[in-house]
């Protein structure tokens, strides 16, 4: 840092239980029964590892930071692992979860004594809470660690929050910003295979496309897609596993197979018949694990409208595990050609949590678009 150069002040909250029900195919961790419900299921908290991605690579990258953190788990120990200067904010009551007043007070003092740019690692409901707390005040980022994250506040992975949040923090400008809405789905209605997503207001984020990606673009009807749907039910081929992730895509290829699946969840046919219904990661491991002797299986996915993302938003059931059981040369790619086309800048995301699965993802993909067409889309992180 030159001599005489400010500081940086970082905040910095980490929900720990933010993601818990990806892979266990719960729609959210929302509440203290969903937190529950996760843990019963066996799983296990994901924030503080993709947290502690983006602290090491803004602390290679990045200016000298003070960093004001929420407590213990919700931040302080996680920055000061990364090697970067710490001053925790508040403190937790000790045997007990954390929960949305936790953030809520660390913020608030975070608000009050200044910082450049609040780093928080979450999902849609975190990023409500802090809107709810502070309005938008301070100049917002978050690594993507929830369930759902339709906001707009949200870099493309770990790394690239950690690489976003270096960048600003060089040069903290408002001319640097950019709004941004903080949307959320309501998990019960998720949970009844309903979407229902609210606009709760907007906020200000780093203005860098290659880092930091948009809202969560809604599903329009395209004729190309409908045929293509038609096309991959007509064709698919005797006694093959087919797995097919979430959206409306691929409910479409289920119901042109007179099957209703689910469309926020992965489902499984084969012969015409649903073997698997909104799956979860040990059960998908487990119908896969019985396939030795059959054809093998092929996955077929979506692309989340807006944000460009293939594997790690809304379908953390197909986890590594999941995805490496599969291979990459029988995942097949579908999308309507005009989602493909206001993908700004023009790829698709993978960020699963497993940074060589994600580079050997990486690349180019032919994404199908209508029968007999295709558009060739790179792929990275």
């Amino acid at each position: 840092m030159a001599v005489g150069a400010p500081r940086r002040r970082l905040g910095l909250v980490v929900n720990p239980i933010a993601g818990m029900g990806g892979r266990v195919a719960l729609k959210g961790t929302d509440g203290p029964a969903a937190v529950r419900a996760a843990r019963r299921l066996g799983a296990r908290e994901v924030a503080p590892e993709r947290a502690r991605r983006a602290l090491e690579r803004l602390a290679a990258n990045g200016p000298a930071v003070h960093v004001l953190a929420a407590p213990g788990v919700m931040g302080a120990d996680l920055a000061r692992a990364a090697g970067l200067e710490v001053e925790a904010v508040g403190a937790l009551p000790p045997e007990r979860e954390t929960c949305p007043a936790d953030t809520r007070n660390a913020v608030a003092e975070m608000r009050a004594r200044g910082v450049d740019l609040l780093l928080f690692a979450g999902g849609d409901g975190t990023a409500r809470d802090i809107l709810d707390t502070i309005g938008a005040d301070l100049p917002l980022l978050g690594v993507p660690t929830g369930v759902k994250m339709h906001s707009g506040v949200f870099a493309a992975s770990p790394a690239a929050a950690g690489a976003a949040a270096a960048a600003y923090l060089r040069s903290p400008d408002p001319d640097a910003l950019a709004d941004a809405e903080i949307a959320d789905v309501d998990e019960e209605a998720a949970r009844e295979d309903r979407v229902a997503t609210r606009l709760y207001g907007a906020v200000r984020v780093p203005r860098q496309s290659a880092f930091v990606v948009g809202p969560k673009a809604a599903s329009s009807a395209d004729a190309g897609v409908e045929a293509l749907a038609a096309e991959i039910a007509r064709t698919l081929p005797p006694g093959r596993l087919t797995l097919l992730g979430p959206g409306t895509t691929t409910a479409a290829i289920l119901g042109h197979l007179g099957l209703r699946g689910t469309l926020l969840g992965v489902d499984a046919v084969r012969d015409g018949e649903l073997v698997g219904r909104d799956l979860d990661e040990a059960g998908l491991l487990a119908l896969l694990d019985g396939e030795a002797e059959q054809p093998a299986p092929v996955l077929i996915v979506g692309v989340v409208g807006g944000q460009g993302a293939l594997f790690g938003r809304g379908n953390q059931q197909l986890s590594p595990a999941v995805l490496r059981r599969i291979g990459r040369d029988r995942i097949q790619v579908v999308a309507a050609a005009d989602k493909l086309h206001r993908l700004d800048p023009p790829r698709l995301r993978v960020d699963t949590g497993d940074e060589a699965l994600d580079a050997e993802l990486s690349g180019y993909v032919r994404v199908h678009v209508a029968p007999g067409r295709t558009i060739v889309m790179k792929v990275s992180t």
